[in-house]
């Protein structure tokens, strides 16, 4: 639950921040003609979302590692206490670094992620406001909007109807919330294209000069496939990294006889 609440915040907050930011541009630019360069002027969101991320990352892992080090030091070397004992004060520094790098920092790091990729859609699809109005320029912001709303629908899954009572359920959990997502996002993106996006809309290309003519439809087939490829990536990483498939196990039994067969194996 309190992953859940640092995700839905951080979605709902760069959607917010998003069309807040959007709507300021508009005030600039307030012509269909001239939304061109209100997306170029976006860039630079994702890019200060980048820039917290190394900041977060790369400061909060420093300071981590330092603290870390100190505290084991002074800690299990000196005066023989364990590792995060409460009895020793540079444990706190520790901790501190800890959220710092691992929680903070990954958190800017997916708000990063989620903030290019949504302006990314946006300057892509720019031209589409000459033929589609504002409804269809913000179509990418209402796909990101829309995924909020079934992942919140599927965490339920987790919490309600198959709980995770322990350690081994987690995998088996997440499996099924990737993929009921996945399957809930199809007739939601297709929803969200025919209430935002015209019958039939201008795109230009974005290599020549060349305008294409499309509709809804091929609009959440875009998605879909999107959606669809990043489910079957997940599902071939965790067959290939997980414990519970063969691919792991033989590599695992294949220690056994030395780490010369071992290597040799993952090779």
């Amino acid at each position: 639950r309190q992953r859940s609440v640092m995700g839905f915040a951080l979605c709902g907050l760069g959607i917010f921040m998003l069309y807040v930011t959007l709507l300021a541009f508009r005030i600039h630019y307030p012509e269909p003609e001239q939304w061109v360069h209100l997306t170029e002027c976006l860039t630079g969101y994702g890019l200060g979302g980048s820039s917290i991320a190394m900041f977060g990352r790369v400061g909060g892992g420093i300071y981590t590692k330092a603290a870390d080090v100190g505290a084991d030091l002074v800690g299990k070397v000196v005066h023989g206490i364990p590792e995060d004992d409460p009895r020793n004060p540079a444990t706190i520094a520790d901790n501190v670094g800890d959220n710092v790098g691992d929680v903070a920092g990954m958190g800017s790091d997916l708000f990063g992620s989620f903030a290019e990729a949504t302006c990314a859609a946006l300057v892509l699809g720019s031209s589409i406001g000459l033929s589609g109005g504002w409804d269809a320029m913000v179509f990418p912001v209402a796909v990101s909007a829309v995924g909020v709303f079934v992942c919140l629908i599927c965490s339920f899954i987790a919490t309600h109807i198959k709980p995770v009572k322990s350690e081994a359920d987690v995998e088996s959990a997440l499996k099924l919330q990737l993929i009921s997502t996945t399957v809930l996002m199809i007739p939601a993106v297709y929803i969200a294209a025919t209430t935002f996006l015209p019958e039939a809309f201008k795109l230009r290309k974005t290599v020549g000069v060349d305008v294409l003519t499309l509709n809804p439809w091929e609009a959440t087939l875009c998605v879909i496939m999107g959606a669809v490829g990043g489910l079957i990536i997940g599902l071939i990483t965790e067959y290939y990294t997980s414990h519970s498939y063969a691919p792991v196990r033989e590599l695992a039994d294949s220690c056994k006889t030395g780490a010369a067969t071992n290597m040799i194996y993952g090779i």
